[in-house]
């Protein structure tokens, strides 16, 4: 019997490992899928008692494919110059933050934070420059698991809380729901809207002929990192663009990039849109998310942005579960 069992384990742990061996080259595609599902599901859900869940899933498949297709040519053509654009605008900052006078330890941070952030930025970027047919089919299998996850949402959910252990269901159900609550707080709010004021500052400076296509898709990336800091935001880009067309004497720009920026960037949508952007609110630390989000974007890239709040958030929810059963030990014994 425990020759079975040890049998069986091994062959468990090939099959494990051979599953990931095949996974992992296509991890960040799968995980790109199953974010954009989520983003996109309520707008899925509408569609789908219209027309129907395949038909609403084609459609969504063939706005995302040709958005994916879009970014393959931009990625081809402006890369370069928006990675040159994005590690100056980056190392700007960082140099501003060192030149604060700061304490020691928090100097020390922000200089490998830093060196590590521009490395791996670097490294992630001409990864994929020199093998676009890698991105290619990369973009390939996210657009094939968009569409069956699309499809097969419901039963994909309804098999995964089948799967929870019948033990400690509830710790089971909790981590759920508190990493369906992340996701919603992360993708649907903070995600979402710091992608429209990226793609708002894009639009902006290159339609008033500020700068060039690539460092105008620089900089609403950056503006899309500026939105991860819990103080500052999208609001420092529009403003340092106003500056540098006042100190270069366009008056006229900088009053039109100005209107624009309050209105389309900051402080407008932020106003408005407080119930959709505001972590606080619906109950994730500021901090936490800050941290996770820099901590999984250096130790995973792109998609750590999505891996690091949940895995913080997790932890979260099993620290509160143990403080739980400790308060309830405690009185049992008292009792």
């Amino acid at each position: 019997m425990k020759i079975e069992a040890i049998v069986w384990l091994a062959v468990s742990v090939v099959i494990l490992y051979l599953v990931w061996k095949t996974l992992s080259p296509v991890l960040s595609p799968i995980i790109i899928a199953a974010t954009l599902v989520y983003i996109l599901y309520p707008l899925h859900r509408r569609l789908s008692t219209r027309i129907g869940t395949r038909a609403s899933a084609f459609i969504l498949t063939a706005v995302v494919t040709l958005m994916t297709f879009l970014f393959i040519i931009g990625f081809a053509v402006w890369m370069s110059d928006v990675k040159q654009s994005l590690v100056y605008y980056l190392n700007a900052v960082f140099n501003w933050l060192i030149s604060l006078n700061l304490p020691p330890a928090l100097s020390e941070l922000i200089n490998k934070l830093s060196e590590s952030i521009s490395q791996r930025f670097e490294g992630y970027i001409l990864g994929y420059t020199y093998s676009l047919p890698k991105l290619s089919l990369q973009a390939l299998v996210m657009i094939f698991v968009f569409y069956g996850i699309l499809v097969n949402a419901r039963p994909i959910r309804d098999e995964i809380y089948s799967l929870l252990p019948s033990e400690n269901r509830e710790l089971a159900v909790k981590l759920m729901e508190k990493t369906e609550k992340t996701l919603n707080d992360l993708l649907r709010s903070w995600l979402t809207i710091s992608v429209l004021k990226g793609v708002a500052v894009t639009l902006g400076f290159f339609a008033l002929h500020i700068v060039t296509i690539g460092e105008a898709i620089a900089l609403g990336i950056f503006t899309v990192l500026l939105e991860l800091l819990p103080v500052v935001g999208g609001w420092i880009t529009w403003l340092g663009g106003v500056v540098y067309l006042l100190n270069s004497g366009g008056i006229v720009k900088a009053l039109l990039l100005t209107l624009y920026g309050l209105v389309f960037v900051s402080p407008v949508p932020d106003i408005v849109l407080r119930p959709k952007v505001s972590m606080r609110e619906r109950g994730i630390s500021a901090m936490i998310s800050f941290i996770g989000i820099l901590g999984g974007l250096m130790a995973f890239g792109i998609v750590g942005i999505i891996i690091g709040p949940v895995v913080l958030g997790l932890m979260a929810t099993l620290l509160e579960e143990w403080k739980e059963t400790r308060r309830g030990a405690r009185a049992g014994s008292r009792v």
